[in-house]
Order: C-alpha cells, then structure tokens, then sequence
C-alpha cells in the first residue's frame, strides 16, 4: 500500500487497550505519531511494535497537548485520533483515493464523520453519535487547535470538504470510566472558566439541566436508542449541571482545586 506524506497523530495515557487498533487502522500513513503524557501500562510499548515513534510530554491539556503533538509531525498534513478511535474501512478506502488532490489544493483541513459505539452496539439514531462532522484531518501551516484543557477545536480558515465515510468511537467501556472522564474533564473545564473569570451563576442550574436533557433527548433523536438513548442524555445534563457546581465550588472554595486535582490524579487523570 503507498504511503502518503500524512502523520497519524495520537495523545494517549493508558491507552494499551486501544492503541493498536487505532494504528492500524491507517496503514497510509508514512508516520504514526504517539505523544504519550506518562503511561504506567504497556501503551508505549504495543505503540512502538505498531509502527508508531512514541514521545514524551507531561499533559498540558488537550489543545495544548495537541498543538505540541503538530510540532512533532514529520509532515504537514495530519490526522488525529484518539487512542480509541479508528479508520472505518470505507473512510480509510476514501482516504486513499482523496488525499493526493486535498493535499496538492489549498484547503485547510477535512471534516469527517465519527460513529459511536455505546454499550457494545452502535447507536442508530442520536445525532452526535451517528455521523457527527469533526475536523480531525489538517494542514499544520493553515490550521491549530484552541488552548482549551478540554472541548477543544480547530481553528482554521480556508476550504475543508466533508468526506462520506466515517471512523469509529469505541466510547467509554462502562459508566464507570465515563463518570470518571465526566469529573475530570469538568474539573479542566472548570479551570478555563476560572482563569477567565467567568462569573458563577448558579440560578441558571435548573434550567441548564432540563435544556440539556431535552436538547439531547428530543431535538438529538437521543429517544429513539432506546434505554441508552435516555441514559446518554441523562449523563450530558449530569454533566452540564455538575460543571456549574463545581464551579461555583472552585469560587467559594479555592482550596478545593488542588484537593480535588489530588483526588482525580489518584484515579490517574491528568489534571493541569
């Protein structure tokens, strides 16, 4: 199969599960980047036997992280994953037939679209999880991710076409793992928000809580899937609500930051 002048670029911590799977998904690539931020698992050892050259970076948050990663690239154009993710068979085929005229044009980046997995099946019909658009495939020169610790996005301006095919999200492998990724990144977003001094409204927490659920529930088709569907919108307005309570925490209770960060690096999250 012939290499494209692409680096598959991956951020990974205790990801030995996962990691191969997304390697090998994209056998195109000419360079398989991991930026791994202090993995006490076999992570960097089955990435370097998948063909991947493995750094080192303490975590600086994603988009941080992300934009360091970009540094690291061989070549300019780049395509990220995370760990557990990887390369529908149709997309990586598209991949192939598309990439020599988007890298010889002027676009920015490409959109392209992540189907989710959620409690060992496929989600049919909630919209984020069947064929959300995420811009995942950039020309370092013409695009970057926000500094944002979490939800971050790339910022480009310039053409990016949307490609049909779709790579795959093996979300959270129970609710346990997915409570503890929701309390870590509220805890980074929560941080954003204070070092902007944004104001703590807690009036507007009931209404945030039911907006959410409905939003994802009603308007996202979330409904439809069934129990999981309710269980997905449940766990976003959990979220929505618990990011203003802590929030509101951090304000009244400084010192709750570190306690917090001691409490959530003893479950191995990265909290900076």
């Amino acid at each position: 199969m012939p290499a494209f002048p692409l680096t598959l670029a991956v951020i990974t911590r205790n990801e030995a599960a996962h990691i191969a799977r997304c390697l090998d998904s994209v056998p195109f690539a000419a360079e398989k980047l991991v930026v791994d931020c202090g993995s006490d698992d076999d992570t960097v050892a089955i990435a370097q036997a998948h063909g991947a050259r493995v750094v080192h970076q303490d975590w600086l948050g994603f988009g941080p992280q992300r934009n360091f990663a970009a540094g690291q690239c061989a070549h300019d154009w780049i395509l990220v994953l995370d760990a557990d993710e990887y390369l529908g068979r149709d997309l990586a085929e598209e991949l192939q037939r598309r990439l020599p005229a988007l890298m010889a044009g002027d676009a920015a980046a490409a959109y392209l679209r992540r189907s989710t997995v959620y409690m060992g099946a496929p989600m049919r019909w909630y919209r984020p999880s069947t064929g959300e658009r995420m811009a995942r495939l950039y020309h370092r020169g013409r695009a970057r991710w926000s500094d944002a610790r979490v939800h971050e996005s790339l910022q480009f301006d310039g053409p990016a076409p949307t490609l049909r095919g779709s790579f795959l999200h093996t979300n959270n492998p129970t609710l346990v793992h997915k409570q503890l990724k929701v309390l870590q990144y509220a805890e980074l977003k929560c941080r954003d928000w204070l070092d902007h001094g944004k104001p703590a409204r807690m009036w507007q927490a009931p209404f945030v809580y039911a907006l959410a659920f409905l939003k994802d529930y009603l308007f996202r088709l979330a409904c439809l899937d069934g129990w999981r569907g309710f269980v997905i919108a449940q766990t976003a307005a959990s979220y929505a609500l618990y990011k203003r309570m802590r929030y509101y925490e951090m304000t009244r209770n400084p010192a709750s930051v570190e306690q917090a960060a001691n409490a959530l690096r003893a479950q191995g999250a990265s909290i900076e």
